[in-house]
């Protein structure tokens, strides 16, 4: 790591067992570390080693639920395109700490290439849920000069990088 290049964007170098790791944790992260080397061919003690390594590397951030929306109630998706009043550090700061508070915000990311400062996704039960969240919560958010809403129609697929 050079010292011009944050530590959040040094890449670790990946074998093909790391990524075989990573694959199959991404399919079934609950799969022991046993069945998990005998699938990519190392006794269980080097891939313990190589899952530590991985999380220490923060490569492996976490082990996750995945959950279907539409089974839970929330059939609805939705990608809003949201502008700011300002661009300052403290009202960016304030939009984030206060989106993040709300349940139906699944992510929610600055992006550049277009007028709007984020975009979020949110799951939602109908169109009744979201006119509440919308006009009660995101619009109230300080600085929120525009919205624009996109629904989703079908999520193609979704995958993690490896």
């Amino acid at each position: 790591m050079t010292d011009s290049q944050p530590a959040s964007q040094t890449t670790h170098p990946l074998d093909d067992t790391d990524k075989r790791i990573l694959r199959l944790l991404q399919i079934d992260a609950r799969m022991s570390i046993t069945e998990l080397a005998e699938n990519v061919n190392l006794s269980a003690t080097p891939c313990a080693r190589r899952i530590k390594r991985l999380e220490d590397a923060g490569i492996i951030t976490g082990y996750h639920t995945q959950t279907d929306a539409e089974k839970l109630g929330y059939p609805l998706a939705i990608f809003i395109a949201i502008s700011m009043d300002r661009h300052t550090a403290e009202r960016f700061e304030q939009f984030e700490k206060r989106v993040q508070s709300f349940d139906e915000v699944i992510s929610c990311s600055i992006v550049t290439g277009r007028s709007e400062d984020y975009l979020i996704k949110v799951r939602v039960r109908d169109m009744a849920h979201y006119e509440e969240f919308l006009l009660h919560r995101l619009n109230r958010i300080e600085g929120v000069a525009q919205v624009h809403t996109s629904f989703e129609l079908r999520e193609v697929f979704s995958r993690s990088i490896v």
